[in-house]
């Protein structure tokens, strides 16, 4: 009887749980009470769901792995679903490989074998408008030819290209970011000329140790070099003959050494901002001396020279190419410390004359009134001269590019041969007075006798374009005789 009860119960507690199974949809695991719409529902405020953890290796030996099966790989520290339609494995979350068609990640030289059977085995040629993301320290058997692809890694400290020789070759641009350059030579660029579209953008740099030199760039259209960091390389970068070149941010350590940046050949413009260059022992932070060097516009702004170095700051342009005590050709505006300022705004030019009492300059007049104007005679010098040359006896002639207001004074002392003369004297232009220079002078003819000395002043401004002059002039107003300059000065800033 007890062994008949114990059947009928067993049978019933069997029947229950078939019944549940095929009543219930789903499973809920920490809920009674699972949503409709999944199978298994997990709940839970301090536990999560562990999904199978395999080495890169491990999860590439699953044999046959079904569609969006999952898996946490260990070396990569993300979460991998396998997808049967490209049949690979693709990485959850913030992947740029699910983004793009033109990416691709290098964690070691060997990511870059396409791309070195590209370059014929000598170079590792990027493909064009790809970009590619440097992860780690990446040895480099060969130079990189950017080929107008783009380079960058998520940090400069961490993401290093460390070359046995060159890091980048080749006749085109492309993009570099957010790295350090290590090697024999970073650069060694060259491109299709000034007036191409090929441009280089360098940003968020470091470049570290060359052992030769930072390199060359040239013939390129635009080279955009922004926040780069130069440090302890033995030698520096020569530009050459680039449309547009913009360095911004330039930072040059004293343990750079040679010299620092070199410009050769034609430019359409060369923009220098901010940064600094720090020398030291015979360094040279910059050399503009190259014979043949010529561009449009030269711009450099903000940018501080210092330092303990032997040599000057700048190598400058050849002497009759530039004034006393300064560096650059008209074509540059300058204005940076540790260097004198050159620019338009600083132009100044002067006319001297100086004579003894009784053997002055004879300025010899026909007529009285405006035909009787001429230029003061007399042999003049000119001591102060930027951005103006003097050419020849009381003439001076603005040589700056950009049109200015300058302001005029002069100062003129001179005796006449005749008691009854009275003269004007003027500031002139081109040949011509400027009227409003117009200042007169005449002494009483009860006390002002020949051997008397008349000093006057003119004041006044004017504007000047290139390739304008400017000379004093005189002019006698009445009376008889001549006039003869014991002194002349004039300044015009």
């Amino acid at each position: 009887m007890n062994i008949q009860k114990f059947k009928i119960k067993e049978i019933a507690l069997a029947l229950c749980l078939l019944t549940g199974t095929i009543a219930l949809s789903q499973v809920g695991i920490g809920t009674a009470d699972p949503d409709p719409s999944s199978l298994l529902d997990l709940n839970s405020n301090s536990q999560g769901l562990l999904a199978p953890r395999m080495t890169t290796a491990e999860r590439q030996a699953i044999v046959s792995p079904a569609e969006s099966l999952l898996v946490f790989d260990t070396n990569e520290k993300a979460f991998y679903f396998f997808n049967t339609t490209t049949s690979s494995w693709a990485k959850l979350g913030n992947d740029l490989s699910a983004k793009r068609n033109n990416y691709k990640l290098i964690k070691s030289a060997t990511d870059l074998a396409t791309e070195l059977i590209a370059g014929g085995g000598s170079s590792y040629k990027l493909d064009q408008k790809t970009y590619y993301e440097i992860n780690g320290t990446i040895n480099l058997a060969h130079p990189i030819e950017l080929n107008d692809a783009y380079v960058s890694g998520l940090d400069a400290n961490e993401d290093v290209l460390s070359a046995t020789g060159t890091v980048f070759k080749g006749n085109k641009g492309g993009t570099i970011k957010n790295v350090t350059l290590r090697g024999t030579k970073a650069f060694d660029i060259t491109g299709p000329g000034t007036a191409s579209n090929s441009s280089l953008l360098i940003q968020n740099t470091i470049i570290e140790g060359m052992s030769g030199s930072v390199g060359n760039i040239g013939s390129l259209g635009l080279v955009f070099s922004n926040i780069v960091n130069f440090v302890n390389n033995n030698n520096g970068i020569t530009y050459s003959s680039i449309g547009n070149l913009l360095l911004n941010n330039q930072a040059w350590m004293d343990n750079n050494s040679g010299t620092y940046e070199t410009f050769t050949g034609t430019f359409g413009l060369i923009e220098k901002v901010s940064g600094f260059s720090t020398v030291k022992g015979s360094a040279v932070a910059l050399d503009v001396s190259t014979p043949g060097l010529t561009l449009v516009t030269g711009v450099l702004q903000s940018t501080v020279f210092s330092g303990t170095s032997s040599a000057p700051y700048v190598k400058g342009y050849a002497p009759e190419l530039t004034y006393p005590g300064h560096n650059f050709s008209n074509a540059w505006s300058v204005a940076a410390p540790g260097i004198p300022r050159e620019s338009d705004d600083v132009a100044i030019g002067d006319i001297n004359l100086s004579a003894l009492v009784g053997s002055g300059a004879t300025t010899t007049f026909t007529g009285t009134g405006k035909g009787s104007r001429k230029k003061i005679s007399g042999t003049t010098n000119s001591y102060n001269l930027f951005r103006f040359t003097k050419d020849g006896d009381n003439k001076i002639t603005y040589r700056g590019n950009k049109p200015r207001f300058f302001q005029l004074g002069a100062s003129i002392s001179f005796q006449t041969s005749s008691d009854s003369f009275t003269a004007i004297l003027y500031i002139a232009k081109n040949g011509e007075v400027i009227e409003q220079t117009k200042v007169y002078g005449r002494g009483s003819s009860s006390i002002f006798t020949s051997s008397d000395i008349l000093a006057l002043p003119i004041i006044g401004s004017v504007e000047l374009k290139k390739g304008e002059y400017i000379e004093v002039w005189a002019e006698r107003n009445s009376g008889i005789g001549n006039m003869e300059t014991l002194s002349l000065n004039l300044t015009v800033r």
